[in-house]
C-alpha cells in the first residue's frame, strides 16, 4: 500500500505514466532516488499487476520487457487471488517436460511468456491465449531488440539480468532468447490442441499467397487475377502446394518484366503472342538471385509451363482480365537436358555411410538410413508416421511410404539396420504423447516419428544439416568445406544398385515411386549386367580386336553417334563370328560380306568360333572340289584366307592355323 500510495502521488493520473519515458516509467530515473538507486514507481509493480489483473488495464509490452514478473505465480505472491490458475501452470511445466524440454526451463520459459501475456491483455485466464497473442508477442520482442536506443536500455535495466550480453549484436541475441520461449509455449499450446496453428521456429504467421506475392506497384487487376489463380488451385487441391509455388514464381517473373519492360500493361488481357516471346527472349538472361548464373533450363521449362497453364487454364474458366486464350506451347519451353542418375562410387558410400553410423542426433541418423535403404524422397520420409513399419510374414522389415509425389502410398521391403533405427526413433517420440498433426496431403491427423520437442522437424534439420555433418567426417567436401555429393544421390545409388542385381523395372518402379516405367529404364539402360558384361569382354581386360571396323575403333576414327549406339547396343551387334558396328539409320545390309564388310568388328573372344569356320571351310573346299565346283573352290579358299588374316590380327600363333589348314 505504501507503493502504491508513492505511486498515485507521483502519477495521478494513469495516462501520463503510459505516456512518459520508458526509463522512467520503470522507475530508473525521472524523481528523486530512493536508497535502492531507483525512484518510488519502480516499487509500484505489484499495484500494476493489480490493475491489469483484476480491473483489466492491459500494460504494453515495452514495459513488461524491463521488469520482473516470476512472483506473479508464486502463492506467497498472491498470484492465486489474481486469479491465475497456479495449478494449471504446474500442468503444462510437466507436459513440456514430457515433450522433451528439461524441468528447470520448461517453468521458466512458461513463467515468462505467459506472465506477460496475461498482463499485456488484461486477463487472468491461461486458457484463452491464442496464437495471434503468441504471434503479437513474438513481433514486439523483435522490434524492442531492433531499437535503437537497445544499448542504452540494456545498460540501464539489464545489469543484473541472468542474459545480460555484450557486443553489438545483443539485440539480435536478445530476440533469438526470448523467441525461444515463446515458441517453447506454442509448442505446448498446440500439443494440449489450445492452438491450431502448428509451431514454427521464430513464431511467425505463415505467409499467405496474397503476401509478398508480387512488387508495388502492380496495377490491381494484374494482381487480383493471379492471386485468384493461385488461391484456386491450391485450395480446389488441383496442385501440390510446391507445385503452387513454382507457379507463383514464374507468374511473379513475368509481371516483374512486364512492369520494367511495358509499363503500360494494366490488365494481363493485353498480352499478346509478340510480348510472350519478346519475354521469352528475355528468360535466358536473367540472372538467378541465388547462384549468379542464368537460371537453368528446367527452371525456365517450369515457368513457361505456368505461364502457359495459366493462360489456358483462365481462358476456359472464362476470367476476365486474362488472355483468354493459350500463348504458350509445350515446344516453347527449352528441352530438359536428359542425364542419368549419380550414383556414389563404393567408396565414397562407404565412407559416407560410416559417418552417418557415427551421427550422435539418432532421428537425423535415422532419416539418413532410411534415404540409404528406402529411396524415398526427402518429404515422404519426413512425413513417416508411428504405424509406418511392420513385417512380411517371412520376418523380413516392410515400410509404408505415405502419399508424396506420386500421390500413392506404397509398402517396400526395407534394409533391417534402417528398420532397427526406425524402430528407435519411433519408440522414442511415442515417449513424448505428441499430439496428431494435419497432413495437407492426405487430409488425416497423423503421428509422425520425426517430433522433437512438439514440432514436427524441418527437411533442414533433418536432412541438410545431418547431411553436411556427414559428409565433412566422410572427408567429402572441397577445399571452400562445401560438400561435393547431394543427399538426393543417395535415391540414385539405391536405384542403380537394384539394377545392376537384376531388379525388375516393376521392382524399381515400386521402390522408388516412379509412375511411369520410362523413369526406372533409365537404370536398367545403364546397369544391364548382359551389356555390361559383353562391353567389358569385348573392349577390356586386354582383349584383341580385329576386322575392318577395328581400326576406326581403336584410332578413335567413330563418330559420337557410332560410339553411343556400340555402348548401349553392344548385344544387339552381336553375329556369328564378331560384331557389326552397322547404325540403325543405315538400313539393313544388302549382302553377305560378313567377313570383309567395313562394318565388321571380331574380337579374341570368338577365336574358338573362328577356328571353327576354318576346319568347316575346309570341309566344304573338299565337298565342292569332289563334285566339280570351281567356282565353290575359289570362294571357300578366299573365305580362309579371310579368316586365316583376322587369326594373325588377333595374335593367334602361325602353328594353330597352319594346324587348321
Amino acid at each position: 500500500m505504501a507503493a502504491y500510495r508513492r505511486f498515485v502521488r507521483a502519477w495521478p493520473d494513469l495516462e501520463e505514466w503510459f505516456a512518459a519515458p520508458l526509463l522512467v516509467r520503470a522507475g530508473f530515473t525521472g524523481g528523486p532516488l530512493r536508497a535502492t538507486g531507483r525512484t518510488g514507481t519502480f516499487s509500484a509493480s505489484g499495484y500494476l499487476v493489480y490493475l491489469a489483473l483484476v480491473h483489466g488495464i492491459g500494460l504494453d509490452h515495452e514495459f513488461l520487457f524491463v521488469r520482473k514478473y516470476a512472483r506473479l505465480f508464486s502463492v506467497q505472491a498472491g498470484g492465486r487471488g489474481l486469479g491465475v490458475d497456479l495449478e494449471l501452470l504446474d500442468t503444462h511445466a510437466a507436459r513440456l517436460t514430457e515433450l522433451g524440454y528439461g524441468a528447470t526451463s520448461s517453468r521458466s520459459n512458461l513463467t515468462w511468456t505467459i506472465g506477460r501475456l496475461l498482463l499485456s491483455r488484461g486477463d487472468p485466464d491461461i486458457t484463452v491465449i491464442t496464437a495471434e497473442d503468441l504471434f503479437d508477442l513474438a513481433e514486439k520482442i523483435r522490434s524492442f531488440g531492433q531499437r535503437k536506443d537497445f544499448e542504452e536500455l540494456r545498460a540501464a535495466l539489464y545489469r543484473k539480468s541472468p542474459w545480460q550480453m555484450t557486443g553489438e549484436d545483443a539485440g539480435e541475441r536478445f530476440i533469438r532468447a526470448h523467441l525461444a520461449k515463446v515458441h517453447c509455449l506454442h509448442v505446448l499450446l498446440f500439443n494440449i490442441n489450445q492452438v491450431t496453428e502448428p509451431p514454427m521456429t521464430g513464431t511467425v504467421r505463415r505467409a499467405g499467397w496474397e503476401e509478398n506475392l508480387l512488387p508495388e506497384p502492380c496495377p490491381p487487376l494484374i494482381r487480383a487475377v493471379i492471386e485468384r489463380y493461385l488461391l484456386t488451385r491450391l485450395e480446389a487441391g488441383f496442385d501440390r502446394p510446391q507445385t503452387v509455388r513454382l507457379a507463383r514464381d514464374g507468374l511473379r517473373r513475368l509481371v516483374n518484366w512486364l512492369g520494367r519492360k511495358h509499363p503500360h500493361i494494366t490488365s494481363l488481357a493485353q498480352l499478346d503472342r509478340a510480348l510472350i516471346e519478346d519475354y521469352l527472349r528475355w528468360l535466358p538472361t536473367y540472372l538467378s538471385q541465388n547462384t549468379g548464373e542464368p537460371l537453368h533450363a528446367r527452371t525456365r521449362k517450369h515457368e513457361i509451363n505456368a505461364i502457359g497453364s495459366f493462360c489456358r487454364d483462365t481462358g476456359i474458366w472464362g476470367w476476365d482480365h486474362v488472355p483468354g486464350r493459350p500463348l504458350l506451347t509445350t515446344r516453347d519451353g527449352p528441352r530438359n537436358p536428359q542425364t542419368i542418375p549419380r550414383y556414389l562410387p563404393q567408396h565414397e558410400l562407404d565412407a559416407l555411410m560410416s559417418a552417418v553410423d557415427g551421427l550422435t542426433d539418432p532421428l537425423q541418423r535415422t532419416a539418413l538410413l532410411l534415404l540409404r535403404w528406402s529411396g524415398a524422397r526427402r518429404d515422404e520420409i519426413r512425413r513417416l508416421t508411428c504405424d509406418s513399419l511392420d513385417t512380411y510374414v517371412g520376418g523380413h522389415p516392410r515400410l509404408r511410404i505415405p502419399v508424396g509425389k506420386g500421390h500413392s502410398e506404397r509398402l517396400i521391403p526395407l534394409h533391417p539396420d534402417a528398420a532397427a533405427a526406425l524402430q528407435e526413433a519411433i519408440k522414442l517420440t511415442k515417449t513424448t504423447k505428441a499430439v496428431p498433426r494435419h497432413d495437407p496431403t492426405t487430409g488425416r491427423l497423423e503421428e509422425y516419428v520425426f517430433i522433437r520437442k512438439g514440432r514436427l522437424l524441418s527437411s533442414a534439420t533433418l536432412f541438410d544439416d545431418a547431411f553436411e555433418k556427414a559428409c565433412t567426417a566422410a572427408g567429402l567436401v572441397d577445399a571452400n568445406g562445401t560438400r561435393t555429393v547431394s543427399a538426393h544421390r543417395l535415391r540414385h545409388t539405391l536405384g542403380t544398385q537394384l539394377a545392376e542385381n537384376g531388379a525388375r523395372i516393376q521392382t524399381i518402379m515400386t521402390i522408388l515411386g516412379h509412375k511411369s516405367a520410362a523413369m526406372s529404364m533409365i537404370y536398367s539402360r545403364i546397369s544391364d549386367p548382359e551389356v555390361r558384361r559383353q562391353y567389358e569382354a569385348a573392349l577390356t581386360a586386354g582383349n584383341r580386336m580385329a576386322g575392318p571396323a577395328a581400326e576406326a575403333l581403336m584410332n578413335d576414327k567413330l563418330d559420337d553417334q557410332a560410339l553411343h549406339w556400340l555402348q548401349t547396343n553392344f548385344l544387339k551387334t552381336e553375329l556369328e563370328l564378331g560384331h557389326c558396328l552397322r547404325l540403325p539409320a543405315e538400313g539393313p545390309c544388302e549382302c553377305e560380306l560378313m567377313l570383309s564388310c567395313p562394318k565388321f568388328l571380331t574380337t579374341s573372344e570368338y577365336v574358338p568360333r573362328l577356328q571353327a569356320r576354318l576346319n568347316r571351310e575346309k570341309d566344304l573346299i573338299a565337298d565342292a572340289q569332289l563334285r566339280g565346283w570351281p567356282r565353290e573352290v575359289e570362294r571357300h579358299e578366299a573365305t580362309q584366307r579371310r579368316i586365316r588374316k583376322l587369326l594373325t590380327d588377333l595374335d593367334e600363333s602361325p602353328s594353330v592355323v597352319n594346324h587348321l589348314t
